[in-house]
């Protein structure tokens, strides 16, 4: 209990950590915002496979794993229908506007989004928790959290230029960090007190991860003419995984 609520308070303070780098980096080019997110992908995908979806099909079958990863990936493509896609949220193809209206729109879409986001990501952080396997659910917490950094430096930017002052985007984060926290709680408990669905739980959560690297990650790097170097930077995110994979386990 106290690992998992130590790695709560971690993977939800790594995007407060990415926020307080961005306040040093606030004009990202696209090339480098494309290399951080694209190693962070790979982050993910490692950890969803190696962390969540393996360990599911030790604890469970084939069957219950497979329906685990596509209802999770469907449960945030509905969640998506209620919140804007990576780029919007970054704003990065956006012109800029300074009507104070439209600012403070952009920033409740953007909680939302990234607090819809955050959940399934500290679920997934408290399910590995749950079981037995420390090794793996440690995979996944630092994948997890890896992932959060330059998803919270490439987001000060936008904000900024939209007119939002330092201090709220400091709150933001902090709000969105909770979630991840709430998340992995949620997850941890869950778990263990219904051990049976462990094998489900630890599917549908690589399906959310798995789905946010395809429908928003990936095709986020792909599109600013940078999409060989971003293949490359996943695949030594994915790399990098494996590596520290080997030797915590």
């Amino acid at each position: 209990m106290q690992l998992a609520l130590l790695t709560a308070f971690g993977v939800g303070g790594a995007t407060i950590f990415g926020v307080l780098l961005g306040f040093l980096f606030q004009k990202i080019p696209h090339k480098f915002n494309d290399a951080i997110l694209g190693f962070a992908a790979g982050i993910m995908l490692a950890a969803a496979i190696i962390g969540l979806i393996l360990p599911s099909l030790e604890e469970g079958n084939v069957w219950i794993t497979s329906i685990g990863v596509l209802i999770g990936a469907v449960f945030l493509n509905f969640a998506d229908k209620f919140t804007p896609h990576l780029h919007h949220i970054t704003g990065a193809d956006q012109e800029v506007h300074a009507d104070s209206q439209n600012s403070l729109n952009k920033v409740m879409l953007f909680v939302m989004a990234i607090a819809i986001h955050n959940l399934p990501e500290g679920i997934a952080a408290g399910v590995g928790f749950g079981s037995e396997n420390i090794a793996n659910a440690i995979t996944v917490a630092v994948g997890i959290a890896l992932q959060n950094i330059p998803e919270g430096i490439i987001i000060v930017s936008p904000l900024i230029m939209a007119g939002i002052s330092k201090k709220r985007v400091f709150l933001i984060a902090s709000f969105t960090g909770l979630i991840e926290i709430i998340g992995t709680m949620i997850g941890f408990t869950a778990v263990t007190l219904a051990t049976a669905i462990l094998p489900f739980a630890l599917a549908f959560a690589g399906g959310t991860m798995i789905y946010i690297i395809s429908d928003e990650m990936i095709p986020e790097t792909h599109s600013h003419g940078y999409e060989q170097m971003a293949t490359y930077s996943l695949l030594f995110g994915f790399i990098t995984m494996l590596i520290m994979d080997f030797y915590i386990g």
